[in-house]
């Protein structure tokens, strides 16, 4: 089995990952489950999400309810203790440098933008949301450069290579901790709707009693005392069992955009 959680996996919260792991790893273990040792660092997430071998991750809620449904099993959805959250659900901020906001998102038309994924629903999706209905059906940027990642999206602002970044409010406050020298170049100019924060996933091979455990063991792991710095570092709160439909609030939110003749961010 593998194990990934790959979505807010940064330098300074590698060490948090790896004991909230441990701890969980051990109990699936204890149950009878092949829960690997270490988490997988050495593969991209595309690939992990649809490993038939997948035992514990974390994915994107705009590919898990575009592709990824059928294929994996929704285990739970983490709450977060940052700015932008409210229970197990989160909004994207959107930043430009310090100084750039009083013109408003209508001032940004013509301007760069930057974006994490084009199946990113933090740094896509909500973006598009936000820009469809100033855009009049037509492309609202003079470029959409895609970084592959929400720290680079914010380097890319914060040093002029980019205008404007959707950011997630999480990766927003762990950037702030591990690249305040960033964050401090940068403003935010408005917040996005929100939607179900990344949940947690298995593989839907996976028998039902093995999925069962892993969300018993879970939350006994979100409840362990022991990991209360490590869960501060990481910024999480608990967990909520959501049905798999709250995530059709990604293609609700796409086809809002789309009805409004601007199915693209550009």
């Amino acid at each position: 089995m593998i194990a990934g959680l790959p979505m807010y996996d940064f330098a300074w919260t590698a060490s948090a990952q790896d004991a909230f792991w441990q701890a969980l790893s051990t109990r699936l273990r204890d149950a009878g489950l092949a829960a690997p040792l270490s988490l997988s660092r050495d593969r991209p997430a595309q690939d992990i999400w649809r490993d038939p071998a997948l035992i514990f991750g974390q994915t994107c809620g705009y590919p898990y309810w575009r592709v990824l449904r059928d294929r994996v099993a929704l285990i739970a959805t983490p709450t977060y203790g940052f700015e932008g959250c409210e229970g197990a659900r989160h909004c994207s901020f959107l930043i430009v440098r310090r100084g750039e906001t009083d013109q408003g998102l209508a001032g940004f038309r013509g301007a760069r933008a930057a974006i994490n994924a084009r199946n990113s629903n933090t740094g896509m999706n909500l973006f598009r949301t936000v820009v469809a209905p100033l855009a009049d059906g037509r492309a609202f940027f003079s470029d959409v450069v895609v970084t592959g990642a929400h720290a680079l999206s914010l380097a890319a602002v914060a040093e002029g290579t980019a205008d404007i970044a959707a950011i997630d409010c999480v990766s927003f406050a762990l950037l702030r901790r591990g690249r305040a020298e960033l964050v401090e170049r940068v403003e935010v100019l408005q917040r996005t709707p929100s939607a179900p924060s990344l949940p947690f996933i298995a593989s839907a091979t996976l028998a039902r009693e093995a999925l069962a455990t892993i969300r018993r063991c879970l939350f006994e792991t979100l409840d362990d005392a022991r990991l209360a710095e490590d869960f501060a570092a990481l910024g999480l709160t608990g967990a909520d069992v959501l049905a798999p439909q709250a995530y059709q609030r990604t293609s609700e939110l796409e086809e809002a955009a789309a009805a409004l003749l601007y199915p693209e961010l550009a």
